[in-house]
């Protein structure tokens, strides 16, 4: 059930779009569209469908200071990453680079992952290959779908951590 200070995402009549209160925003999901958080896995581009709770904020810390949010906040450092191999013990956590095995790094070039909530999939406790990496990170200008991440413009990102609580979701609705 969604909750007063959820972000629901849903494809509107022109795209996918996320309500946030009485504000909505375009945004961006997987390129493989959204499936059940039980169908999804490792490398399909599909964002999960449900209530997917908002773990911890990560910020980059070269590129401002943490906007005002309710829930964990760390800054990112360079050596961060998030493993993504399904073999690994420590897949769909934090890692730190070098890491042996496949990873996605967190301290990019570009923008995206300026700001990132984890998103609560596949983690209590991460079970292989049933999708890693579930984030609401910045989008790319063009909105281009993400690898199964859910992903709003940097301004209206910062909009919907000012307004979170500990209690907060991204709800994801199929269509």
């Amino acid at each position: 059930m969604s909750k007063a200070h959820d972000l629901i995402v849903f494809q509107g009549s022109d795209g996918w779009v996320a309500e946030f209160g009485d504000q909505r925003f375009r945004c961006a999901i997987g390129s493989g569209g959204v499936v059940p958080a039980a169908d999804k896995r490792e490398g399909d581009g599909a964002t999960p469908a449900g209530r997917l709770p908002m773990r911890r904020l990560f910020f980059r810390p070269d590129r401002g200071a943490p906007p005002p949010c309710r829930i964990d906040c760390r800054a990112l450092e360079p050596d961060d990453g998030w493993c993504d191999d399904p073999d690994h013990p420590e897949y769909n956590r934090l890692v730190k680079l070098p890491f042996e095995a496949s990873r996605e790094e967190l301290w990019r070039a570009d923008e995206l992952y300026d700001l990132i909530v984890v998103l609560g999939h596949n983690d209590s406790p991460p079970q292989p290959y049933l999708g890693s990496a579930i984030f609401l990170h910045c989008a790319k200008p063009d909105y281009t779908p993400t690898l199964g991440c859910v992903a709003l413009r940097r301004p209206d990102l910062e909009i919907v951590l000012a307004g979170i609580t500990p209690e907060s979701a991204v709800e994801v609705h199929q269509d």
